[in-house]
């Protein structure tokens, strides 16, 4: 089955409004080029969220988590209708740098893609293992498990993206090879098979993030369960992003 690529800019922590709106405005433009043929989505701060929907045109607008509560007594929480109104038609969840700077474990991720899921935002549910798994030989392992956390209580997978980003390869500079890319992706799809069926695997979109530039975008998106990126520091720089957009294209 043929994938439409998807590519999200996570900014993380970064930038101002005035740069909110410039990179909003630039992924608007790229989702404008390669419309019908890769979409294209950004993921702003949540103060700028609502600006930079204004200008993003056709480019998905996902916020980078989302609270697990409805709403009530739950301080410097943001809901997920918040979000909504907001601008957001998606959110990131269960990314590596909140399970491990924010205690969000598999549990606490289950239950924030279920809020997400039931208040109508597309989830980017995020695995990945650390440099100590991988090299442990247990990336299989843990990359299973986060999936089974976060999706043993769902009965099927709408409304789904999965990235996986390797946590040894965020931020550094180091990136996974194709080949280990691929080989972790066609494991993910095989276990989407084995719990929700063949054509729900089929047809979901498994991302791969992890220190992604336009210099090696091309190598990875050519890989055969790789349906494009989400893409953090070359995000924040809107030529090396709109490259990458470009290279899940060819």
């Amino acid at each position: 089955m043929k994938r439409r690529p998807l590519v999200i800019g996570n900014w993380k922590m970064n930038g101002d409004r005035g740069a909110a709106v410039r990179l909003a405005a630039a992924a608007a433009d790229v989702a404008a080029a390669l419309s019908g043929v890769v979409d294209v989505g950004i993921s702003p701060p949540a103060v700028w969220l609502e600006r930079a929907a204004a200008v993003a045109g056709s480019a998905r607008v996902l916020a980078q988590t989302s609270s697990e509560h409805t709403g009530g007594a739950h301080t410097g929480e943001l809901s997920c209708a918040m979000l909504s109104e907001a601008g957001a038609t998606g959110t990131l969840v269960g990314h590596s740098e909140r399970r491990q700077f924010n205690g969000e474990d598999d549990a606490v991720v289950a239950s924030k893609l279920r809020e997400a899921r039931e208040s109508g935002l597309e989830v980017v549910l995020c695995v990945g293992e650390s440099l100590e798994a991988r090299d442990a030989g247990a990336t299989l392992d843990v990359v299973e498990g986060q999936l089974e956390g976060a999706l043993a209580a769902l009965d099927q997978l709408a409304g789904i993206v999965i990235a996986y980003e390797p946590v040894w390869a965020i931020g550094t500079g180091r990136t996974a090879t194709p080949e280990q890319a691929q080989e972790v992706h066609a494991a993910v799809r095989s276990w989407l098979a084995r719990r929700f069926g063949e054509a729900a695997a089929a047809a979901t979109r498994i991302l791969y993030g992890g220190s992604v530039k336009g210099s090696n975008a091309a190598a990875l998106l050519s890989c055969a369960d790789i349906d494009g990126a989400l893409v953090g520091g070359a995000s924040l720089d809107a030529a090396e992003f709109a490259a990458i957009c470009r290279a899940a294209a060819a």
